[in-house]
């Protein structure tokens, strides 16, 4: 038995080919909105200049510039990039754009759901969109497959979630690729800026959060390379991004941060501690570990080429 017979089994025919009141209704006004968004956009274009002069305020807000971008680790390595709220705030100020996320079809059966994310320019009528199936699972360290999800509140946040990444790829698709990367360095010359505060007061306030997750200085002091008096305006931007990442839970402490290992040598004693490696710049390198002093009975070892006084004159 085909997938489609065991949806038509599972599905009454009744209820599927009735229309209610309320949904006709609905698809009426959606039908008439439509056409409404596209009367509108021709008769009131956008302007360019003020389309830009919005992103460029907007960027300048340091709320913004701090949720722009995200980090995660995938495979071992870092994943960069801009954030769905970006996404959203550019599409409102390029203007006559419209977008969404809805669920089409929700498989209890099989665990997953049917979604479509799209971001349409009412007025040159550019559009893309893509459906995609996000299962209910969630992926999880150690467990093949990731955990089933079964609770309807953990199961829309999944979908809200894998939904919102599709999401910013579409409204990154239709908008200008110059308004997008003017953006983007708009708000990491804000983040540089740190909104008009002393960079001294930005890495206390950075160290003390970090301190908070659990981060020690002196992880800071080993990803950096520098001290945090010689950090750089770059610096606190990259682990700031970092923070706010753990803190969102899209990376985990010890992905950024991985705990130094202990070697069989620093066991016996004949290695040099895992706290003293890969120190910073300026930080002095670990005493090497001394040898074990003879005792009583010791007696030294003889070079290879030694011969006892005088055999080399009883050898000829």
């Amino acid at each position: 038995m085909s997938e489609l017979d065991t949806i038509g089994r599972n599905q009454s025919p009744v209820a599927a080919d009735r229309v209610g009141q309320a949904t006709a209704v609905e698809q009426a006004r959606a039908v008439a909105e439509v056409a409404a968004a596209v009367q509108v956009a021709q008769q009131v274009p956008r302007n360019l200049q003020n389309a830009r002069q919005q992103m460029l305020d907007s960027c300048s807000m340091q709320f913004l510039a701090e949720r722009a971008f995200f980090r995660y680790s995938r495979g071992g390595s870092a994943v960069t990039g801009e954030t769905v709220h970006l996404a959203r705030e550019l599409a409102r100020c390029f203007g006559n754009v419209q977008y969404g996320l809805a669920e089409m079809r929700r498989d209890d059966a099989h665990g997953q759901s049917e979604m479509q994310a799209f971001a349409w320019d009412v007025q040159n009528n550019t559009r893309a969109s893509t459906t995609f199936i996000v299962p209910h699972r969630r992926d999880k360290t150690g467990v093949t497959g990731g955990v089933a999800l079964t609770d309807l509140r953990d199961i829309y946040e999944n979908n809200a979630n894998m939904g919102a990444r599709r999401l910013r790829e579409q409204i990154f698709a239709i908008l200008p690729k110059w308004f997008t990367e003017e953006a983007k360095e708009r708000c990491r010359q804000t983040l540089k800026d740190g909104g008009g505060r002393p960079l001294a007061v930005r890495i206390d306030e950075l160290t003390a959060a970090m301190r908070k997750l659990g981060v020690t200085d002196q992880q800071l002091v080993d990803r950096v390379g520098r001290r945090p008096d010689q950090w750089t305006p770059e610096d606190v931007v990259s682990l700031g991004v970092v923070w706010r990442s753990i803190s969102n839970g899209e990376v985990t402490r010890e992905e950024e941060f991985p705990q130094a290992r202990v070697t069989a040598g620093e066991i016996t004693g004949g290695g040099e501690p895992a706290a003293k490696r890969g120190r910073g710049q300026g930080q002095q390198a670990a005493a090497p570990t001394p040898a074990a002093e003879p005792g009583d009975d010791w007696v030294p070892e003889p070079p290879a080429d030694w011969q006892p006084e005088g055999a080399e004159a009883g050898a000829r």
